[in-house]
């Protein structure tokens, strides 16, 4: 090979070297930034994941108030009582479950992007409910007709 066929595969093999390095690069960035917005979906998700228990478990504790009202006419007291009482009971389940899940989130995720709602706060307030679930279990109980 000649000396300027030389120079030109070297400027060529320079040339390419560096379009890897920016390609690199990139790409190294486009992972970075796929991680953290990752992190900022597994914070998201973790948010609805806390919404359902909670949503669900007052939906069941509404269910567990309304079912002596409601089927007080048509089942006999202790059954109403049973109903209404396992409906509250599975509520305080879910407030459970929910202050758990935020309190002891497991591997910790990449630093994400996205500000987390404080889990010492959202633990707090499963924790509240389950205790207002605990009152209405009781009135459940000793509350007359």
């Amino acid at each position: 090979m000649s000396e300027r066929g030389l120079d030109e595969s070297s400027a060529r093999l320079a040339d390419n070297a560096a379009k890897l390095g920016q390609t690199s690069e990139r790409i190294e960035d486009s992972a970075d930034r796929r991680t953290m917005l990752a992190a900022d979906r597994t914070v998201f998700a973790a948010e609805r994941t806390y919404a359902a228990w909670m949503r669900t478990g007052l939906v069941a504790l509404a269910s567990g108030i309304g079912a002596r009202e409601l089927l007080g006419e048509t089942l006999p007291d202790w059954a109403t009582l049973l109903t209404g009482s396992v409906l509250v009971l599975f509520g305080m389940f879910c407030f459970g479950a929910a202050a758990w899940r935020q309190l002891n989130p497991g591997a910790p995720p990449p630093r994400p992007n996205a500000p987390r709602l404080p889990p010492l706060a959202l633990g707090a307030f499963g924790v509240f409910l389950g205790v207002v679930a605990t009152a209405v279990l009781v009135g459940l109980w000793l509350g007359g007709d």
